[in-house]
């Protein structure tokens, strides 16, 4: 496989494709060109160069950003290298980029790369299946979700990815089940196919999704419906027909029983007037049931005969 920058260096030159690369040139380049191997050694011996990796320069002596880094790592991988996890995902605009993440590269399962400081190479007999068809090499976005899936610690981390990239609008939960189905041994595979359900549903955040499941479905509890556009605006939460508003708010809080008991105040207040229930993260988590007991509350002033059922001996709804 010939490198995917060749036909803009015959095209434009040397000088336009390291200026187009923010300065960053590799050796391969600099051969293809027609540079030896002194006028290269010259370079980095003046110190007008620096080495990012090995066989890829900076010809500049300012820092080396994550933008430098990430063309870095790609070329420095070889013609047969692609961003992937959440390098690609942030290139396809699926995630907000992190500097402080390492740089994420995926080539066949026949070649060997030693990765590097800040580096992380995997190795994918299905490299070739999985690419878009952009310039710089990438997965699909679909592939870029997947291959965070696959290094997830646990299944809640694999759902905030797969909500924050559907969430983009950049790749849906129905081309991420396409992509599933060609993974069969993929890590957290069987906890994946209800989360793209609710996903596809509506559901646009880690919390909306435990929401979901933690109080609402444990409890048997109505469904809500997800992102009602209303006033300009997104609700989270809506129970249609119960005049009935749930907002989920992420942001982790430093003093959890502090927020319970603040947010328990309001709440109880909400139940006496306007029907508006507000839930932060440690609420959802950690107290689902006492959130269930209030939503079944409000619910059963327009149905007073709604049922729900305890999720544990000790749950309080009843």
């Amino acid at each position: 496989m010939d490198w995917w920058w060749r036909q803009r260096l015959v095209r434009d030159g040397i000088d336009a494709l390291i200026h187009d690369q923010g300065r960053i040139v590799s050796r391969a380049q600099l051969q293809a060109a027609g540079w030896t191997a002194d006028q290269i050694r010259r370079g980095l011996r003046s110190r007008r160069w620096q080495t990012v990796y090995p066989t890829v320069y900076a010809t500049h002596t300012g820092p080396i950003g994550y933008d430098d880094r990430r063309l870095a790592a790609l070329l420095y991988a070889g013609p047969e290298a692609a961003w992937s996890h959440y390098t690609a995902a942030e290139q396809l605009g699926l995630l907000k980029p992190d500097s402080s993440r390492p740089i994420y590269v995926t080539i066949p399962k026949r070649r060997k790369i030693q990765s590097r400081p800040g580096l992380v190479i995997h190795r994918d007999e299905h490299w070739g299946d999985r690419l878009a068809t952009v310039v710089p090499p990438r997965r699909t976005a679909a592939d870029a979700v997947l291959d965070i899936v696959g290094i997830s610690g646990t299944a809640d981390q694999a759902a905030a990815v797969i909500a924050q990239a559907c969430q983009s609008g950049r790749v849906s939960p129905a081309h991420i089940l396409t992509a599933l189905a060609r993974r069969p041994r993929l890590r957290h595979r069987r906890t994946l196919l209800p989360i793209l359900i609710d996903v596809a549903a509506g559901s646009h955040s880690l919390l909306e999704l435990r929401y979901l499941r933690d109080v609402e479905r444990r409890h048997g509890l109505p469904t809500g419906v997800r992102q009602r556009a209303v006033d300009d605006e997104f609700t989270d939460v809506f129970y249609d027909g119960f005049n009935l508003l749930v907002e989920l708010d992420g942001r982790l809080h430093l003093v959890p029983d502090q927020r319970w008991r603040d947010l328990d105040r309001d709440n109880r207040a909400t139940l006496r007037a306007e029907a508006t229930l507000r839930y932060g993260w440690f609420d959802v988590t950690s107290r689902s049931c006492e959130a269930a007991v209030q939503v079944l509350q409000v619910l059963r002033r327009a149905q007073p005969t709604l049922t729900a059922r305890p999720c544990c001996a000790t749950c309080p709804v009843r």
